[in-house]
């Protein structure tokens, strides 16, 4: 399978979201991210703008990890991770997000080095959407990485 996430040389990063409910967080990536669904269910796979999105349901110990058990949040106020999205243009991928049904919890807020804004999926995982300011950009001799 072509489309699979499997590294013929070195390695891959996929990052896995534990969630309720897997239909409805496929259903949002797909439409906010235009993700790509490359396996439907247990787990889902998506390939999400050049990495790979892994949502799964919990569930107990496994003889790999013993004394681990696979959640989702518990709450909205607080988080462990963030799925980290860059993006050229912040104005417009709000505008456009928000118009497929992505709840933010604020507009762009300006900050020295980008202008950022987060948004919740339906576990309330969250998405912080960012662009780096061009000013910030050339100071430190980095340029835009579109891979």
């Amino acid at each position: 399978m072509e489309s699979f996430p499997h590294p013929r040389d070195g390695a891959l990063v996929t990052h896995l979201l534990i969630v309720r409910d897997q239909d409805a967080s496929r259903a949002f990536y797909t439409r906010v991210f235009d993700a790509e669904v490359v396996r439907e269910k247990n787990p889902v796979m998506l390939r999400l703008h050049g990495s790979w999105l892994i949502l799964n349901s919990g569930g107990g110990p496994t003889p790999d990890k013993p004394d681990v058990v696979a959640v989702p949040p518990e709450g909205h106020g607080e988080f462990s991770s963030i799925l980290n999205v860059r993006v050229a243009d912040i104005d417009s991928a709000y505008r456009t997000f928000t118009e497929r049904g992505a709840r933010f919890l604020t507009p762009p807020v300006q900050r020295p080095q980008e202008r950022r804004c987060f948004m919740v999926d339906p576990d309330g995982h969250l998405i912080e959407i960012g662009e780096f300011e061009p000013s910030y950009l050339a100071a430190h001799g980095l340029e835009s990485d579109s891979r």
